[in-house]
């Protein structure tokens, strides 16, 4: 039951395919069009590598948090049609996380696999980021039709590390920051402001394929 008694909004399958859809890819690419462009024009400031680790990591977050956001959104405008388009921004989430680990791994590291295990290893903000990144994969690689037959209902237990998946990157956020705490602690009110009706059982008769 939705929380508002408003008139439902809920658009045709072509409708959500032929005119949301193609404005929001436009949308999601639109951080990395900026970074493109600022590297093209040398305006990424004193240190471009960092500029570009940053906002990478940052829109990988936003669009994870975004995804999140779905189920509670749909719940409480009534529009059910949201969930078709969680699959599509839980790739880009991961789109920004692979574009942050790629430019962790030829700038940062000269695509030396000595350094980064050993980065792995002894840092612990680098450990969650990849544990983060490695369960984004699995859910990128298994977010098709053709897995979720698999896998039956194993593919709803699956998916729901995308809360793992969170967790993680908020803690390589804090752990990386080393002075200002306020936007990780807006993240954090985000995340935690996200989980509170799932916490409460708003989640559990959602349809089939959230987390």
């Amino acid at each position: 039951m939705s929380f508002v008694s408003a008139k439902r909004w809920n658009p045709r399958p072509q409708s959500i395919r032929w005119r949301i859809k193609p404005p929001l890819h436009l949308l999601s690419f639109v951080p990395l069009v900026w970074l493109l462009w600022g590297i093209f024009t040398d305006n990424l400031g004193a240190n471009p590598v960092e500029t570009l680790t940053r906002e990478t990591g940052i829109w990988a977050f936003r669009f994870l948090l975004i995804t999140l956001a779905i189920t509670p959104l749909r719940k409480l405008t009534g529009w059910s049609w949201l969930t078709q388009l969680r699959r599509m921004l839980g790739l880009y989430a991961f789109f920004y996380a692979f574009l942050h680990f790629m430019v962790y791994l030829v700038f940062d590291q000269g695509l030396s696999l000595a350094y980064i295990y050993e980065d792995i290893i002894e840092r612990p903000f680098i450990t969650v980021g990849f544990a983060a990144l490695s369960i984004l994969v699995t859910l990128a690689v298994t977010s098709t039709h053709g897995w979720r037959r698999r896998l039956r209902t194993g593919w709803n237990r699956l998916h729901s590390l995308v809360y793992v998946a969170a967790v993680l990157v908020l803690l390589h956020f804090i752990w990386l920051t080393r002075a200002d705490y306020l936007e990780p602690g807006i993240y954090t009110g985000i995340f935690i402001f996200l989980m509170i009706p799932r916490a409460l059982g708003y989640g559990k008769k959602a349809l089939p394929g959230q987390p």
